[in-house]
């Protein structure tokens, strides 16, 4: 059978104040396009459907609507858990009325899902963190193990374990219960989970810059030999690239957001996994390239006109823009700059020192015209460069007003 498996969607985010839905709206339909030219038999979401708690209207409707469509009227299941960033209430709150469009969504860790059918498959059993799917053109069962986000404390109390012993350790204790008790070479074993996990003797793995963190120091890191020997994939959430933290015989994977979300991942390719899977094999992943979206850019000119050049060039990008001069830009230098696009994000002006030129360090005379003693301090703060005439105007107006 095939698997998609996409996460961190992060429906409603924005790029500081620059809005990413119309992106969102387009990359959605791109994630269904390529369910259903593949023909999957199941669509896993790790996390992260939403950017905030309280997501708003557009992005509420642009989910569920993109989940409706992927379940294909209850044709295909669709298996969605929360994430970090979401409300595990939220989250579940539809979840009677999605159950009829062969949807389900899991909020908390160890949820039960009531056993339900759709005319296109049926979860014929459930228990605490486990939900075991049965299709009508496949004879085999499909159990998938599921672990919503909850931070280490819930996670803890969630799972009844005592609060001192190692998360890593609570964690492959619940899961190694559910795979011995459910899970055997006659049916697809998967997981599911919104974590933070790395593979045991590897350097730790970078979280998303602007993310919400789930790791907070080294004390209950969570490693891939927890996973039990029974799953034969593992659908992870929360990292933003692409990466197998398990092995070629057993894929533990970050399918990736399904756009750049921060400058530090300009120029990154973005992807859903597609997995092929059969019982008491290895499953056989290929991650398939996401192509819509506005590219990022970090750019760094030292002349206005290359770099308005450049702009122009590319109107359709988003641009961490750094501009270094002998000079602070003048007013009329930042109007034309943003005149010539719509998609600057940052703007950083850096004003060259020159080699072997010493900064200023002397006794500032605190008596002095106050307009003066600004000019000192700004020198002393920005390499010896004196303030032009804008930024002494601005301050004349600020001390005016």
């Amino acid at each position: 059978m095939k698997i998609l498996h996409t996460a961190d969607w992060h429906l409603g985010k924005r790029l500081e104040s620059f809005s990413r839905i119309e992106e969102q709206v387009l990359v959605m339909d791109e994630i269904v396009q390529i369910a259903d030219q593949e023909n999957v038999d199941l669509v896993i979401i790790a996390g992260d459907l939403f950017d905030a708690f309280n997501p708003g209207v557009e992005a509420i409707e642009l989910f569920y609507k993109t989940i409706k469509r992927l379940s294909k009227d209850g044709m295909r299941p669709v298996i969605a858990i929360a994430g970090n960033h979401d409300s595990p209430h939220l989250v579940d709150a539809p979840d009677p009325l999605a159950r009829a469009s062969g949807i389900i969504l899991i909020g908390h860790p160890r949820a039960i899902v009531s056993p339900f059918a759709t005319e296109g498959f049926a979860v014929v059993h459930a228990d605490k963190g486990i939900i075991i799917l049965k299709l009508p053109h496949y004879e085999h069962p499909i159990r998938v193990l599921h672990t919503a986000y909850a931070n280490e404390i819930r996670l803890k109390q969630y799972l009844g374990e005592d609060k001192e012993s190692k998360l890593n350790e609570v964690l492959s204790s619940e899961w190694k219960k559910i795979a011995e008790t459910y899970c055997d070479g006659k049916g697809i074993n998967i997981l599911i989970a919104h974590l933070y996990m790395n593979k045991l003797g590897r350097p730790l793995l970078e979280e998303p810059d602007g993310e919400k963190p789930v790791k907070i120091g080294n004390a209950d890191l969570i490693y891939s030999q927890a996973i039990p020997e029974q799953v034969q994939y593992t659908a992870l959430g929360h990292l933003h690239g692409y990466q197998n933290i398990g092995s070629p015989e057993k894929p533990v994977i970050y399918a990736s957001s399904p756009l750049c979300y921060s400058f530090s991942e300009a120029g990154k390719t973005k992807f859903v996994a597609l997995v092929d899977i059969s019982p008491n094999t290895q499953a056989a992943v290929t991650p398939i390239p996401l192509t819509q979206g506005k590219p990022l850019f970090r750019k760094t000119f030292e002349d206005i006109e290359s770099c308005i050049s450049w702009l122009e060039a590319n109107p359709d990008a988003l641009v961490e823009l750094t501009l270094k001069s002998d000079t602070f830009l003048k007013a009329e230098e930042r109007k034309r700059i943003y005149q010539a696009h719509s998609g600057i994000i940052y703007l950083i002006p850096v004003v060259k020192q020159p080699d072997g030129e010493s900064i200023d360090t002397k006794e500032i005379n605190l008596k002095q015209d106050i307009s003066a003693l600004f000019q000192d301090y700004f020198k002393s703060r920005n390499a010896n460069q004196a303030p032009s005439d804008d930024i002494l105007d601005l301050f004349r107006e600020i001390l005016n007003s």
